[in-house]
């Protein structure tokens, strides 16, 4: 009998299972496919390992990056797969397989299906535990297309693998994976075309940021379809053919490849979570209460398989909360109000608390700083002046609700947002700090001065 057995070996599943082994608990993993979920072998660290290669073959011209060889100026993308996957083992083994045994955690190899509430069943074999963890992760969702599984597309994972950059792409959804995977291959010599069905981008941030984001991309030659409706995917002769309609017009686009980054479906379907009676929504996410509790108390969900936030710091924490929740007799209620979110585009795109939208709508009488990214001296230093600063206040108090950036290094820079919309920092409280001259971060400073001040009139590090 286990304290705790956790289903999936990703960040949620090691952050609970350490914690929990440290508290005295005896744990077990299990893990039906490769140790360390999607972050490290099929997300973050891949994905912005060709980012980066693929925005300084940008800036150099197609000149070679750390061993990147080029052929009649396009990259060679075998031997950049050569690299990424060198970096995902050697991160692998280090920060998850090797783990295991320092922490003394039992790994279970197969895949886990729930007998009852008690006990689930691993390549015939039953174990049973006091507390269970369903940290399974999510995977691509491919959209009802019609024609769409009938042609070679490829997703977030398997755009990875190419070892030839496709002369031309279309990508099916414009969200932060989209994006990201759509800049990429641009700065690696492809023709990029973004579909959305919605009319405007990353809805999740204020229309300011949305319009400078389009503008950004669009200045770089990505192309943009909104408001699309798809009527059906097909392939002739090894060609790719979309047919939409846009604004009652029907239109076809031509492409090698389509990538779907269309969003993620959680990983749930052959667990027979209704044998343990664990309820899920209706994409099939596990249901959870303030406490990470299915309806089943001693069952736990953390991570991209409850469709919360799905970024690998969230999955950690929650992971490592569900482990004091398990060892300790008062439960924490988990937290996500400050949860920082960067799209890693060149520059950045991040956002922290409320937008404008979100904190009118919670009843706040909000006040708010837009600088254009001109007005920041490093911005003009770098001759990259597309982006800006957005801030949101609590208009009399002037307490800090939300920071939006669109600038490079912006996952940097919303750091520092984060911790004063958590510790609720005023505008007059960043107003009062001292910043390093001729760094992007200045321009959160720079905002809040902005509030009562036009900062075009103030000398350089004068507030």
């Amino acid at each position: 009998m286990y304290d705790l057995i956790v289903i999936g070996s990703g960040a949620a599943s090691f952050s609970a299972a350490i914690k929990a082994a440290e508290g005295g608990a005896k744990v077990a993993m299990v893990e039906k496919g490769t140790i360390g979920g999607t972050c490290v072998n099929i997300g973050c660290v891949p994905s912005k390992t060709m980012l980066r290669a693929g925005d300084i073959q940008r800036l150099a011209n197609h000149q070679p990056f750390n061993g990147l060889s080029t052929k009649a100026g396009a990259p060679d993308l075998t031997q950049l797969k050569i690299q990424k996957d060198e970096l995902v083992g050697r991160l692998r083994k280090e920060k998850y397989e090797d783990l295991i045994k320092e922490y003394g955690i039992d790994l279970i190899i197969g895949e886990a299906k729930f007998i009852d509430q008690n006990t689930i069943s691993v390549v015939e074999q039953s174990y049973s535990s006091k507390h269970f963890l369903i940290a399974t992760g999510a995977s691509p969702f491919i959209p009802e297309i019609p024609g769409l599984k009938d042609v070679d597309y490829l997703t977030s994972t398997t755009a990875l693998e190419l070892t030839e950059v496709p002369k031309r792409i279309a990508v099916i959804g414009a969200g932060y994976v989209g994006m990201e995977l759509g800049e990429m291959f641009h700065n690696l010599g492809a023709e990029v075309t973004l579909l959305q069905r919605s009319e405007r981008l990353m809805k999740e941030y204020d229309p300011e940021i949305s319009d400078v984001v389009e503008e950004m991309l669009s200045s770089k030659g990505i192309q943009f379809e909104k408001g699309v409706t798809y009527q059906k995917v097909d392939e002739d002769n090894g060609i790719k053919i979309i047919h939409y309609t846009r604004n009652g017009e029907e239109k076809q686009l031509e492409v090698d490849e389509v990538i779907v980054a269309a969003g993620r479906k959680p990983n749930t379907s052959s667990l027979r979570l209704d044998h343990a009676g664990v309820e899920t929504g209706e994409n099939g996410e596990v249901r959870i209460n303030e406490y990470l509790q299915t309806n089943v108390p001693h069952i736990f969900a953390a991570g991209d398989v409850t469709l919360g936030p799905q970024f690998v710091y969230v999955a950690a924490y929650e992971g490592g909360l569900v482990a004091k929740n398990i060892l300790q007799k008062e439960k924490e209620k988990v937290d996500l109000k400050t949860v920082p979110a960067v799209t890693f585009t060149n520059p950045s795109i991040a956002k922290v608390g409320l937008t404008e939208e979100e904190a009118i709508q919670e009843g706040y009488k909000v006040a708010t700083s837009i600088l254009p990214l001109d007005a920041v001296p490093r911005a003009l230093a770098n001759h990259e002046t597309q982006g800006l600063f957005k801030i949101v206040v609590e208009e009399n108090s002037k307490q800090i609700l939300g920071v939006q950036v669109v600038a490079e290094n912006a996952g940097e820079i919303i750091y520092a947002a984060t911790l004063a919309v958590k510790f609720k920092l005023t505008a007059e409280d960043l107003k009062d700090t001292m910043v390093p001259y001729l760094t992007m971060a200045e321009g959160i400073k720079l905002a809040s001065l902005s509030f009562d001040k036009d900062v075009s009139k103030l000398s350089c590090c004068a507030g």
